[in-house]
């Protein structure tokens, strides 16, 4: 069998060694601004009817129904406090909202009781989809110290009511690796908040029943694959490595910046955790900074149906992967939209089969984008 070297070109050179198949053909792609004027829109979801619901970090939550349709600014915490990398975060359309109308948003609060805290609270959404109503708190008591490493995405997975809450360690070096934290982990709950019962805490002395995974720095992205729907996380590195993890229930990977907030310390500490789980994709030195991730799927992405993507806050970018059959090696294909310039937060499939994609600019200069393939 002839062998093929492959050298991909990113901030460094990587040679991969062996029988490379030839990467899957690129559809074209066309971006269009659909929405402009906002303040650092983070995150993006969808009802069943195609509204789409988004965030804005400094505190704004709103909807909108497409094309001449006006953007409808709903309601928001009174709590909510905005700064460093917190504010209004990610949110989540609950898979029953024809139904129940219930809409998650995540953002750091301060809520009377401590120093406040990262947390997901349930709305309801009126049948017009311009109000929200009856907030419910689910998860508190993330960490929060500065607002650095805030987190927070939540994802239903496809198929289930199992609602996954990625948080960040607060900058604080004992939470990755401390089992009663919600800090440095995958959460996952049902709608109320409470264990999904195959957790691995669940009946654990000393071991909060509502994590899925542990030992993380600042996961901003999970998203499941659209054939086992399993789950990957987009992890921010220190100075290098940022991460793409295969997610597994009750694993470590391997963060653990102790004493103090070391940061000069391993991303996955093999020497400490021998057990930890080895990223999928590591960026090297220096990092991008990877955001929201979603899965390709459908025919309209061609070749590209099951590829990953993520948005890159330092490098600029959307950053597409293929992965190995078993999901343990990313390898990167492609990457658009670098020349622009823009910090790209979030990336979402519509029901469209559309990427939407959201800006990480201040107003009055925040957008989002569709990117349609064909």
């Amino acid at each position: 069998m002839r062998r093929l070297v492959l050298v991909l070109v990113a901030v460094s050179a990587v040679a991969l060694v062996g029988c490379v198949p030839p990467p899957p053909q690129a559809p074209p792609m066309t971006r269009t601004v659909v929405l402009s004027g906002l303040d650092r829109p983070w995150d993006i979801a969808f009802a069943p009817d195609g509204t789409m619901f988004f965030t804005e970090r400094s505190g704004a939550v709103s909807s909108w129904g497409g094309s001449g349709a006006p953007v409808e600014m709903l309601d928001g915490p009174a709590d909510l406090q905005p700064g460093s990398e917190g504010g209004m975060l990610g949110l989540a359309v609950d898979p029953m909202f024809a139904s129940n109308h219930y809409l998650y948003t995540c953002y750091t609060s301060d809520a009377p009781g401590g120093n406040g805290d990262v947390r997901v609270v349930r709305w309801t959404v009126n049948g017009s989809s311009t109000a929200l109503s009856a907030p419910q708190p689910i998860v508190t008591g993330m960490p929060r110290s500065s607002g650095r490493h805030s987190g927070c995405r939540p994802r239903f997975q496809p198929g289930t009511e199992d609602l996954h809450i990625t948080t960040g360690d607060a900058a604080i070096g004992t939470n990755p690796q401390n089992l009663e934290s919600l800090g440095g982990k995958v959460l996952r709950v049902t709608r109320d908040g409470d264990p999904i019962a195959s957790n691995p805490g669940v009946g654990v002395a000393n071991f909060d029943d509502r994590i899925f995974t542990y030992g993380h720095r600042n996961v901003q992205g999970i998203a499941f694959h659209p054939e086992h729907g399993r789950p990957f996380s987009a992890e921010h590195g220190t100075g290098c490595d940022d991460e793409i993890n295969k997610l597994r229930r009750g694993t470590n990977y391997g963060w653990d910046p102790v004493p103090g907030y070391n940061e000069s310390v391993p991303m996955t500490d093999f020497v400490k955790f021998p057990g930890a789980r080895p990223a999928s994709w590591s960026s090297g030195c220096p990092t991008i900074a990877p955001s929201g991730l979603e899965f390709l799927s459908g025919p309209q992405w061609g070749e590209w149906n099951g590829v990953l993507v993520t948005a890159v806050l330092k490098n600029h970018q959307l950053r597409f992967f293929t992965l190995s059959p078993n999901g343990m090696v990313a390898t990167r294909i492609a990457t658009r939209y670098r020349p622009l310039g823009v910090r790209l937060r979030s990336v979402v499939q519509g029901p469209d089969g559309n990427l939407y994609v959201t800006t990480d600019v201040a107003a009055p200069n925040g957008q989002i984008w569709r990117v349609t393939p064909g």
